[in-house]
């Protein structure tokens, strides 16, 4: 099973060009996947550098047939044109797609920076192994106030599908609304987490979270401890940032552990200020 998480700054290049086609043959050039989590995707939202209003939850979509699309918007605002105008992170699954949910982060005021609405998409999907918990978020870049509270927010809703799995099933209910569907413990969450290995975020996210409830893990970690992670960022002369680092993850729950094949950063491309990261994961 391999999953690729990519921030792809609305398509925009290191070159500052727009031009989606380009993303979407990096990732077909990666190879095959059964997941694609992408953040920084748009939708018909004015004024990004080189757009011109693209609806690239479709573009990706229909670049990619036999994937379910699930788009997380976010940002939801007026486009100043009677529309409105999207801005989040899109999960494309081969896999078969049970629930979705649309996690709106937490965004504390704080005064001392702009910031804007994020939002975590999860996805449960069928593996041979079972179903699985796939999430993709991107935290909040200029406010550690925020950002904090987002890595909280993560993890709470670890301890949430643990406390669903554990529980006992429910009585048959008329309303199939009600009816219980899988939400499993073991999970994955990727992206652009705006924080280095080693901040006070990164630690906390690994941090335990309580009785019976798998621990997030760095699968670079995991696969290499002690080694530095591969930067992410500023490889390819964008204007952002002035120096090579990682702020793009990969979490597995601790139950997953075992499962964490190879990781690797795909340092070639030039087509975001991003660079995609893969994880493969044994069936």
């Amino acid at each position: 099973m391999r999953v690729l998480t990519w921030n792809i700054q609305w398509g925009r290049g290191a070159d500052g060009r727009v031009d989606l086609a380009r993303s979407v043959a990096a990732i077909r050039a990666a190879g095959d996947f059964d997941l694609v989590c992408l953040q920084e995707v748009a939708c018909n939202f004015p004024g990004l550098a080189g757009g011109a209003r693209e609806d690239e939850p479709a573009h990706f979509a229909a670049a990619f047939p036999g994937f379910e699309a699930v788009f997380g918007a976010g940002m939801d605002v007026p486009d100043g044109g009677g529309g409105r105008a999207r801005f989040g992170n899109l999960l494309l699954s081969r896999l078969p797609v049970g629930q979705v949910f649309r996690h709106l982060l937490p965004a504390p005021a704080d005064a001392d920076f702009p910031s804007m609405q994020r939002v975590c998409v999860e996805a449960v999907v069928s593996t041979a192994c079972g179903p699985l918990r796939v999430m993709t978020t991107h935290l909040e870049y200029y406010s550690a106030r925020q950002r904090r509270a987002q890595v909280e927010a993560l993890r709470a809703l670890q301890a949430e599908a643990a406390a669903q799995a554990a529980a006992p099933a429910r009585g048959k209910e008329a309303n199939p609304a009600f009816a219980a569907r899988p939400r499993p413990a073991s999970a994955i969450v990727c992206g652009d987490f705006n924080c280095e290995p080693g901040s006070p975020e990164h630690a906390r996210m690994q941090a335990p979270i309580g009785a019976g409830v798998p621990a997030w893990c760095d699968a670079w970690q995991l696969l290499r401890p002690g080694t530095p992670h591969a930067p992410t960022v500023g490889l390819h002369g964008a204007e952002w940032p002035d120096r090579a680092y990682c702020c793009d993850f990969f979490f597995v729950t601790a139950d997953l552990a075992p499962r964490v094949l190879d990781l690797q950063v795909l340092a070639d491309t030039a087509a975001s200020d991003h660079q995609p990261v893969v994880l493969a994961l044994a069936d």
